[in-house]
């Protein structure tokens, strides 16, 4: 391999990816936080062995980036079953979905992210495969048309949604357990943040886990991401050993600051305020301003600001409070 292909985006996806696989717990006893899921999910997986029948479908949302993947995969693996993952918008027709689902064996699990996006027509193909283990195809058109009933192994069907309240209620009613993930602690951030700097191998400190901790908007994804752009300086600017200089140090330089805000959240903090004056503005025109997504903003940056008191949603749109102004410094009208 020569130097050139070292530098290939793909090659440095598919190596972060192998990274991202590697630091993923395997079993419940790995699994860190989230207690309250832990220990349900645990009864549930036992009482099915037990009973030797596939887990009851599972829908878990939340904001991104908190282990929906990860808890499927162990799922799967309590299990001593498969998974096959794929994603909402990947289905677009009922062809699509059926040869997934035919293409299951007894017990798998089907992990289905982003489920809130699938359409109308997959959807309703899904109803008989998760109640009845069956598939209803129609062969033919017109007054020679038939429906056929095909047999499914039984399998379990694992969602994972940012916007439960997006799902329809005949999806959402047919799952089983359903269970919400919510933001990580700080101490419980310290301990993935440690338990994944002994698999890359890194040296670091405590002051240092706190740290980027503090600074993960409660999320173990970006935990490990801060991580491994800190453990890039540190082998630059030092002997590859993290402590706390070099971690402020390259915080500093992403722009993060001592809560976890980036430069987008600071942007879109100070639109509300001083573009809008601190008056509720809607989502449309917020996402204008800033040229991001609504779905991103929705997401992505919203979960964290209302969860630490900064924003809040009203009938008339989105307001900054208190906590924001004093923040960036600003004066609360």
């Amino acid at each position: 391999m020569n130097n050139e292909d070292l530098t290939k985006p793909e090659l440095e996806d598919e190596q972060e990816e192998i990274i991202e696989n590697t630091l993923r717990p395997q079993s419940l006893r790995e699994y860190i936080g989230q207690p309250k899921v832990k220990e349900s999910m645990k009864i549930y997986i036992e009482a099915a062995k037990k009973r030797k029948e596939p887990l009851d479908h599972c829908l878990f949302y939340g904001p991104p980036g908190l282990g929906k993947t990860t808890i499927s995969c162990i799922i799967a693996n309590e299990m001593n079953s498969k998974i096959k993952i794929t994603s909402g918008p990947a289905i677009e027709k009922p062809g699509d979905l059926a040869a997934i689902l035919t293409s299951l064996n007894e017990f798998d699990v089907l992990f289905i992210d982003e489920i809130h996006r699938l359409s109308k027509t997959v959807e309703e193909i899904l109803y008989p495969a998760l109640e009845d283990f069956a598939l209803d195809i129609t062969i033919g058109k017109g007054s020679e048309a038939k429906s056929i009933r095909l047999k499914l192994p039984k399998f379990t069907l694992i969602g994972a949604t940012t916007k439960a309240g997006s799902l329809t209620t005949p999806l959402r009613d047919r799952f089983g357990i359903v269970q919400r993930l919510d933001l990580y602690s700080t101490e419980d951030l310290m301990k993935i943040i440690k338990r994944s700097s002994k698999i890359l191998k890194i040296k670091i400190d405590d002051l240092s886990s706190m740290e980027i901790a503090k600074r993960s908007r409660g999320t173990p994804r970006i935990a490990n991401r801060l991580l491994k752009r800190i453990r890039d300086f540190a082998i630059v600017l030092s002997d590859g050993k993290i402590d706390l200089e070099i971690t402020k140090k390259t915080l500093e330089q992403l722009e993060i600051d001592e809560i976890g805000l980036d430069e987008t959240d600071r942007r879109l903090l100070k639109s509300m305020i001083i573009q809008y004056g601190g008056r509720a503005v809607g989502i449309e025109a917020l996402a204008a301003s800033l040229g991001e997504e609504i779905d991103t903003i929705e997401d992505v940056y919203e979960p964290y600001l209302l969860q630490i008191g900064f924003i809040a949603r009203t009938p008339r749109g989105r307001i900054a409070l208190s906590p924001a102004y004093e923040h960036l410094g600003l004066n609360h009208k």
